[in-house]
């Protein structure tokens, strides 16, 4: 029996997903609260794992899929080759293995333009912050006194730097940084 399938993606924690597939029915939804810079998430793993033939994967947009063309390309192509369609809606494209051309350039058009934005998007943010270096106001990110506490705590109790970053979810630069400074 085929299910309808939501994958929803949103950069941040604080990010609302609310909007996204709002009035699509799904029998089963998988949520990812981190970038799209690849494909290394959860969720979009447990989505590949637990899609089956004959289902319907939908997606907000291209962009939440993946932002870069070539990811977005391989996902379709993995998706549609297991006969499991993938459709799109704010682009109202749908993929289902049928290899049509216009579909292809369409698709492989709005990656790279969501590929674009998101180096601007990044290009945008470097300067920006250089600007606010030369200007003395850019500090970075404020420390996690409690994140840093807890591994601090973990690294005590023996377990060491790559386990306490997956125990805490944090990357392990996080940890570095929180143990040296003890």
């Amino acid at each position: 029996m085929s299910e309808n399938i939501g994958y929803i993606r949103v950069s941040t924690a604080e990010q609302n997903t609310e909007r996204q597939l709002l009035n699509v029915q799904l029998d089963k939804r998988f949520t990812d609260k981190c970038s799209g810079k690849d494909t290394n998430r959860p969720q979009l793993k447990q989505l590949i794992e637990y899609a089956r033939e004959g289902d319907i994967v939908h997606v907000h947009d291209i962009s939440r899929m993946a932002r870069n063309t070539e990811d977005l390309l391989r996902l379709v192509k993995e998706f549609t080759e297991q006969s499991i369609s993938l459709h799109f809606h704010k682009e109202h494209l749908e993929f289902n293995g049928e290899n049509s051309p216009m579909q292809q350039l369409m698709l492989t058009m709005l990656g790279g333009i969501y590929q674009f934005e998101r180096a601007m998007i990044l290009e945008r943010q470097r300067e920006g912050i250089e600007i606010a270096k030369q200007k003395g106001v850019y500090k970075g990110k404020p420390v996690n006194e409690t994140l840093h506490e807890q591994i601090r705590q973990k690294y005590a109790e023996g377990l060491n730097k790559l386990q306490i970053a997956k125990t805490l979810g944090c990357a392990r630069a996080t940890v570095y940084k929180a143990l040296s400074t003890t």
